[in-house]
Parts: structure tokens; C-alpha cells; sequence
């Protein structure tokens, strides 16, 4: 409990004191647990002060998580060094029943198909140099209303190809966004207003869903770059660098990107690994539905024995980016990833049962907080190189050894209850540690 106290005295500005109190109970209850992690199991795993009642009354709170994740990161990783992205993703947590605030259906990648359940977007700081996610901004998302199908009112004239007669052409960095990238927008702005000039942030890194031209406008109207993908087939051009043909406006567009004839100069790098050849292009390109240049990169693949390729479009909005970097970035995101799978294995992601606003929303926050706590708790000397599993063997065996403890009339003196935790702790342990002297 002085462990956890310790680690959110940071969190005092941000959280009464009774509040700060209730979440070292309940964070404590959730470390040493090793079922489900729902309010009645904590209230189960507490110690004193953590009755059932007590519990419902901080998942009534309202709490301000942005924030107090913001404070939480900014003071254990103050000195982190390197470059930080602001990276994005979307989760998704099934759930049964009918009266979950935020209940939809949402496509999910695990079951490839659209279950019931909640939606989250999810934003992270992501180290460069740690490769390693600090859940930021946790955001429920409403489930997307069904596009209306237009019927045809019988057999009319067809109307002519080509471009109407008086059409005017458009501003394309002029973008009628949608209502979730709306949402993206506001909660982008919300991480940048948090972190003020505390961290330089200079990249947005998303998924293949920003793929886009409103993608791009999007990020840029937040003075950030976008890192992302693009379909593997889009349409890319060469910027013209030929002569002005002398009539007209100039001429925007060059030749085509044939992917299985990519120029050689535009070849990076090339490197061969268990028969299979990977060719890392880098060029700047144009698309017709884009606003501004692009950087791409592209990730060739070719298996040397059947000759088949494959090959993944990379771009961004930063034409001056190396593509060993872009390439760096992108898959970093990916540890966004390993936050959502810690959230629901370890944290409560998945088990919780509330169904009101309120509770669901600290529900979710609370459990990406865990995240952020055993990452730091991690750094820690007597916790460094424990995986999550030993982490909480490590606290579940203080619990039990404390609690036997009290069975005694007498404690006797001499007792130290850590070093005995220690050994209970090696019960339930994964990976032997080496004692930090």
C-alpha cells in the first residue's frame, strides 16, 4: 500500500484526497488479484477501508482520466529522452446484454465480423527509444449510423459522362469531416492542450483508416504530420517534371507507379532473410484525391523460390522523413496493441459489468491506468524485469502473507514480511529474477 501511495502522491492537483485514497485501495485490490477483475472482486481483496461500499462510490465519481493520466506519466517519465508519438487506435470489448451505456455493433479484427460490445478510441504517447505505450485519452465512440440507401424511382434519363456542365473545381484541403474523425479531431487537440510544451510532439501515427485526404487535413490542422497506410493498389503518380506544354495549366501529374516496375532509384535498401528478398522503396508521389504531396514508402517483398510478392504502402505528410524512420514509426504503433491486450487480460477491460455512463467510463479508464502504473511500477528497481503475471504474484503473496499474519496473537519480532513475500511470491512466479543488491 506505500508502494501505491508513493506512485500517486503525483496525482494530489488533480483528485480530493478521499478520492487518491479510494484508488491506492482499489488499484492495490487489483494488483493482487487473480480473477475477474470486477467490483465485487476488489471489494473481496481490499484492505481495510475497501468495503463493497466503498468501491461503487469512486465508480460514481467523476474523474477527470485525461488528466490524471497526463500528471501520472509526466511525473515517473520526465526524463524519458527521444523522440515521442502520439499515436491512435480504436478498441473494441465485447459485451452481452442490453442496458450497457455506449452498446453497439462494431466490426472487431479478432473475430473479423461485427459483434455487440463497446468501442473505444484510444490515444497513447508512444517512446521512440523505449518502444513502449503510455495510454493517454480513453474516449467512448457511438456505434456508426447505417448509410441510407437511395431506391430508384423508376427508369430515367441517364445522365451524361463526364464532368457537369458549369462545375467549378474544389478546395480538397476544404474537408467535411465525419463524426468520428470529428471526435479524432477535438480528443488530438485535447492530448496537445495537455501536454502543452511539456513534450515536443511532431508525428500522429493511425492506422490504414486515415489513409486518406481527410485523414491528412485532419492531422495537419493540428500542426502535426501523419504517419500511415495506404491500399496496397492506390493510384500514385510521379510529379511532372517535364516542360510546360505551353497552353492550359501546367501539368500536375506524371507517369503512373507500376508496382511491379518500381524505378531502381527510388530503391533504399535490400536485404535477404530465410529465402525472402525485402526492397524498401522511398519516392515522393502524388494522388488524385490528396490535397498535397506524399511521402511513400513501400515495402516490397519477393519470395525468392516461387517469385511471388507482396508489398505495403507507407506514407506521410512529412516529405523530408527518412524511410527507415517512417517505417520505425508505423510499426511502434503497434504497441498500442499490447496496451489493449494488457487492459483485458490483466486490467478489466473485458470483466467489468457496470452499465451506467459514469461506471463504464471509469471502468475503461481505470483499466488502462493499470497499464500506465505497471509499466512504471516496472522501472522500479525491486519490480525491474518482472513480467505482469510475476507482478502480481508479487502483490497477491504481500496479501496473503499479511493476512496470515494477522491470524497470529503475537507477531513475532524479527519478521520481515517482504522477504517472506518474496519466497510465498516464487509460488506464482513465471521467470526467476535476479536479486537487486
Amino acid at each position: 500500500m506505500d508502494i501505491i501511495m508513493s506512485l500517486l502522491f503525483c496525482l494530489s492537483p488533480c483528485l480530493d484526497y478521499t478520492t487518491l485514497r479510494r484508488l491506492a485501495v482499489i488499484v492495490t485490490a487489483i494488483l493482487s488479484m487473480p480473477d475477474r477483475v470486477t467490483m465485487l472482486g476488489m471489494s473481496r481483496w481490499t484492505d481495510k477501508g475497501g468495503s463493497y461500499r466503498t468501491v461503487q462510490r469512486f465508480f460514481k465519481t467523476n474523474i477527470d482520466w485525461a488528466k490524471l493520466q497526463w500528471f501520472f506519466i509526466r511525473a515517473h517519465l520526465k526524463d524519458a529522452p527521444g523522440i515521442i508519438l502520439l499515436t491512435g487506435d480504436e478498441v473494441v470489448t465485447p459485451k452481452s446484454g442490453k442496458q450497457t451505456y455506449g452498446l453497439g455493433r462494431f466490426f472487431s479484427s479478432i473475430y473479423n465480423k461485427p459483434i455487440p460490445g463497446l468501442c473505444h478510441l484510444q490515444l497513447s504517447l508512444t517512446s521512440v527509444e523505449e518502444q513502449k505505450s503510455y495510454p493517454l485519452i480513453t474516449q467512448p465512440m457511438k456505434q456508426p449510423e447505417k448509410a441510407k440507401s437511395k431506391k430508384s424511382k423508376g427508369k430515367g434519363k441517364k445522365n451524361k459522362g463526364g464532368r457537369p456542365k458549369g462545375s467549378l473545381n474544389k478546395n480538397r484541403r476544404n474537408v467535411e469531416f465525419t463524426e468520428t474523425q470529428n471526435m479524432l479531431l477535438v480528443n488530438i487537440k485535447k492530448a496537445l492542450t495537455l501536454i502543452g510544451d511539456a513534450l515536443k510532439l511532431s508525428y500522429f501515427v493511425y492506422d490504414g483508416a486515415l489513409g486518406n485526404n481527410a485523414g491528412v487535413q485532419l492531422v495537419r490542422q493540428c500542426n502535426l504530420h501523419l504517419i500511415s497506410k495506404l491500399r496496397y493498389d492506390s493510384a500514385l503518380f510521379f510529379p511532372y517534371d517535364g516542360p510546360y506544354s505551353g497552353k492550359g495549366s501546367y501539368k500536375k501529374y506524371g507517369d503512373k507507379l507500376d508496382y511491379a516496375n518500381i524505378p531502381k532509384r527510388c530503391l533504399k535498401s535490400s536485404t535477404v532473410e530465410d529465402g525472402i528478398r525485402t526492397d524498401v522503396y522511398q519516392m515522393i508521389m502524388r494522388h488524385k484525391k490528396f490535397a498535397d504531396l506524399l511521402g511513400v514508402v513501400i515495402i516490397l517483398k519477393t519470395n525468392l523460390k516461387t517469385l511471388k510478392t507482396a508489398h505495403v504502402v507507407l506514407f506521410s505528410s512529412d516529405l523530408e522523413l527518412a524511410s527507415d524512420k517512417l517505417i520505425k514509426y508505423y510499426s511502434l504503433r503497434f504497441q498500442i496493441e499490447f496496451n489493449f491486450r494488457d487492459a483485458k487480460q490483466y486490467w478489466g477491460l473485458d470483466d467489468f459489468m457496470n452499465i451506467k455512463e459514469q461506471q463504464v467510463c471509469n471502468a475503461a479508464n481505470l483499466a488502462f491506468f493499470m497499464v500506465n502504473l505497471s509499466h512504471i511500477l516496472r522501472h522500479r528497481p525491486n519490480f525491474s524485469g518482472m513480467s505482469i503475471i510475476d507482478l502480481k504474484a508479487w502483490f497477491r503473496a504481500g496479501k496473503y502473507v499479511r493476512e496470515t499474519l494477522k491470524l497470529l496473537p503475537q507477531i513475532p519480532e524479527g519478521v520481515s514480511i517482504q522477504s517472506i513475500s518474496e519466497k510465498v511470491a516464487a509460488l506464482g512466479r513465471v521467470n526467476e529474477l535476479e536479486r537487486v543488491v
